[in-house]
């Protein structure tokens, strides 16, 4: 019996995107992988598939990684046309090879969004994100020694809904799953976050103005709440979000406020 037939190791047929650069044209390309573990991450399964191409002298598969912990955000794949696969809840480095069977084909593409464009192979550009980051500016709250959680009054109901839309890690899924290609679930994360918080009050008009506005100079689509985009996130975020962002933001427009 061979380690394939055991259910020990599988092979399994990789068609993975392979561009050079901005400008080049990509294109699909196959490559058989066998003896992949069940046991590893998808990640190091692409390692092994990357080891074996540099030992035939080929160029290894670009592909962004970090943490390997589900909390960069940097594993931004398309696995079969889902964002960071079939398990839901769960980055690309989270996603484990037994989730497959030997002798599947997997195709492995970056993320298909207008705004994140193409840099090499499976890598995209998602500077638009941290542009969005950056334009909701600084929270005047003074710091200092940590306070004691007990003296600041926040609702358990709100410091929850706070710290889920704080989960966001900014990986891109929702953008990639998104039909329309919207940023509207990552903003709404980043602003709901500080907006049900005390702390984040004093800039809250402006931060959701401003936010809003640069999401709508990138080149993302509208959102239409078609929901892929909750369904794809990792960390599960809920588009209620998107919701409270949208509410934010026409009552800072409509008191002139956020400048």
């Amino acid at each position: 019996m061979t380690a394939a037939a055991d259910g020990r190791t599988m092979t399994l047929t990789l068609h993975v995107w392979r561009q050079h650069d901005r400008e080049t044209p990509g294109a699909m390309v196959r490559y058989d992988a066998p003896g992949i573990s069940p046991d590893m991450s998808f990640l190091e399964m692409l390692d092994v598939v990357n080891e074996r191409l540099q030992e035939r002298g080929e160029e290894p598969i670009a592909f962004d990684h970090d943490c390997r912990e589900g909390i960069c955000g940097a594993c931004s794949l398309m696995i079969n046309g889902v964002a960071h696969g079939p398990e839901q809840g769960t980055a690309t480095c989270q996603l484990h090879m037994r989730s497959f069977a030997h002798g599947d084909e997997i195709w492995i593409e970056p993320w298909r969004a207008r705004a994140f464009p193409v840099i090499r192979d499976l890598c995209v550009d998602r500077g638009a994100l941290d542009r969005i980051i950056q334009a909701g500016g600084y929270i005047s709250a003074r710091t200092g020694a940590a306070q004691d959680g007990n003296a600041i009054p926040v609702p358990k109901v709100d410091s929850d809904r706070a710290m889920d839309a704080a989960a966001c890690i900014g990986c891109g899924a929702c953008v990639a799953a998104c039909p329309n290609g919207s940023a509207s679930l990552f903003t709404a994360a980043k602003v709901t976050h500080l907006g049900l918080l005390p702390q984040g009050q004093p800039e809250r008009a402006r931060r959701v103005v401003r936010m809003v506005r640069q999401m709508d100079l990138e080149d993302f689509g509208s959102c239409q709440l078609y929901g892929e985009c909750q369904d794809a996130c990792p960390k599960e975020i809920s588009i209620d979000t998107i919701t409270r962002m949208n509410r934010d933001y026409l009552r800072a427009s409509l008191g002139r406020e956020g400048g």
